[in-house]
């Protein structure tokens, strides 16, 4: 039965940045408790922050939810749109912001809530600075949103990559090769650690720890000499080597725009160099992304979801719902924007690597 009591009559629902696994999920598990439970309406924003600035939204029905929580992608459809980054004014002189103010008005929304990653959050961050009322999410296949303990979509992510990993051994083991499989991760490499430990990967290549490529082919030798024939390199994109390391933002930015091919194919052709073994790429690429999200990343989507119609209905703003030590709680906006949650050096699953003999580059 419906709680007349909730702070909120109408929001708005968006999805911004990367898709993920889970977010039709989360749309869904919003919606139909803030329905349920409240009687709120909810209101589609279409392709993320964009939408929001053109006034692109539709009623969600009961209809629109049938059979999303085990589809991927997302039915609201995303963009990397950034109101705050290098505004520029339409013809009439207004800004993106003004223009997400303006339709925020017009279409009666008392609140938003804005699902996606770190570029997502920090937005939905400067728009409760601006007076709005939103709430949170956090999804990204990359889990590197800090004070939660899990994003959704980083689960089936390792699963796609696990599977990828465990295929790719067979080959590597008849061909007698280098495998190098590149998985995603730009600034933190929680997928290509979890999933070149769960895939068996003798050396795991990750933004947090840069690497000396005559380290790795030293082991890869090694293990030659010791009749293992093969090797399973474990690349996060964003890996980089010693000297990268030393290069500021912009210098580290420039240098890989120039490159003419990704991380994996580069540390295949340097380990081909120093070993004179054939190497081969596979980047997995949007595989991770797509594809129907694990029954793990449903039910966090769910209970995220779920949480964020309750802090609709208490008017508890300005929040990311998140999941620490096994709870639900509501983390400030203001308090994960611009950051990213890197893995610490002395992370447990670092020391499992290094103990289980794997090579992490350095």
């Amino acid at each position: 039965m419906a709680n007349s009591k909730s702070k909120v009559k109408r929001f708005g629902i968006l999805t911004s940045g990367g898709d993920a696994p889970g977010l039709n999920a989360a749309i869904r598990a919003v919606c139909r408790t803030a329905k349920i439970q409240y009687g709120m309406d909810a209101v589609g924003i279409r392709n993320g922050y964009r939408g929001l600035i053109n006034g692109d939204m539709f009623d969600i029905t009961s209809d629109s939810l049938v059979g999303l929580l085990t589809e991927g992608g997302t039915i609201l459809g995303t963009s990397r749109e950034k109101p705050f980054k290098n505004p520029v004014a339409d013809s009439k002189g207004k800004f993106p912001v003004d223009r997400i103010k303006e339709n925020y008005k017009k279409h009666k929304l008392d609140a938003l809530v804005c699902i996606g990653g770190n570029g997502t959050n920090t937005t939905a961050s400067l728009l409760a600075e601006e007076g709005l009322n939103v709430i949170g999410l956090p999804k990204t296949i990359d889990n590197d949103i800090v004070k939660t303990d899990m994003t959704f979509g980083f689960h089936t992510a390792l699963d796609v990559a696990t599977d990828a990993i465990d295929r790719i051994h067979t080959t590597a083991h008849s061909h007698s090769r280098i495998m190098v499989v590149e998985v995603m991760g730009h600034k933190a490499g929680w997928l290509g650690l979890y999933s070149g430990i769960a895939g068996g990967g003798d050396v795991i290549l990750i933004p947090e720890i840069p690497y000396d490529i005559n380290h790795v082919a030293q082991r890869i030798m090694e293990r030659k000499k010791a009749g293992k024939n093969f090797s399973i390199v474990v690349v996060a994109e964003g890996a980089k080597n010693k000297e990268e390391a030393l290069m500021d933002k912009k210098k580290f930015k420039k240098a890989r725009a120039e490159m003419p091919y990704s991380i994996g194919y580069r540390v295949a052709h340097e380990l081909e160099e120093a070993t004179s073994l054939e190497s081969r790429v596979t980047v997995l690429g949007y595989l991770q992304r797509g594809g129907t999200p694990s029954p793990y990343d449903r039910l966090l989507a769910t209970q995220y979801g779920t949480a964020a119609a309750h802090f609709l209905a208490d008017g508890d703003f300005g929040k990311l719902v998140a999941l620490q030590n096994s709870k639900i709680t509501g983390v400030p906006l203001y308090e994960i924007a611009g950051k990213v949650k890197n893995i610490p050096l002395d992370h447990a699953m670092i020391e499992t690597a290094r103990e289980l003999g794997t090579c992490l580059g350095d």
